[in-house]
């Protein structure tokens, strides 16, 4: 450690210079802290397949109901209830987090799984858009791991993935800063 005041040479662990008689600042630590950037989600157009069959469930449901058909109806109707819960439990069951060191990748409710990807080793940055991802303004884009080759983080479906990918680019190089 080096002296503030005068510039010689202290020894380590010193509290005052031996030259000088000044008191030695000891180096404070870095401050790491790690805070959260986004949390991403997949589009509800992910699910505009099951979203369909359930509306379409609902609609013979209360067909059947005006007609007189009282049980396979109602049974409809549970059913595409049933149908709407599990699109929003599985939303909210795949989800992706930005963090200002890593991207993290948690997917399951039951069975879960959980991968994490440091930014510091992010190799490619890639966005694909679909005609249909497009009119609807989603994308998929594609994270390339430099510590493995085919250690990979697909964020699919999400809305606007070039403003996602901006970010992660954007955090990376704040990261390696």
């Amino acid at each position: 450690m080096r002296c503030a005041q005068c510039g010689a040479e202290a020894a380590q662990g010193a509290a005052f210079c031996s030259r000088c008689g000044t008191r030695l600042q000891a180096p404070k630590p870095a401050a790491v802290r790690e805070y959260a950037l986004s949390r991403i989600l997949p589009s509800w157009w992910h699910f505009a397949r099951e979203i369909v069959i359930a509306i379409v469930m609902a609609g013979f449901g209360v067909t059947m109901l005006a007609r007189g058909n009282g049980r396979p109806g109602i049974l409809l109707m549970i059913g595409s209830v049933a149908v709407f819960g599990l699109i929003a439990l599985a939303r909210n069951n795949t989800s992706w987090s930005l963090t200002s060191d890593r991207l993290i990748e948690r997917r399951g409710l039951l069975a879960s799984s959980r991968r994490e990807m440091e930014l510091a080793d992010v190799r490619s940055i890639e966005v694909t858009r679909s005609l249909g991802q497009r009119l609807f303004g989603l994308g998929d884009v594609m994270i390339a791991s430099a510590a493995s080759a085919e250690f990979l983080i697909r964020l699919s479906n999400i809305p606007d993935p070039e403003q996602v990918a901006e970010m992660l680019r954007q955090a990376r190089l704040k990261r390696l800063a």
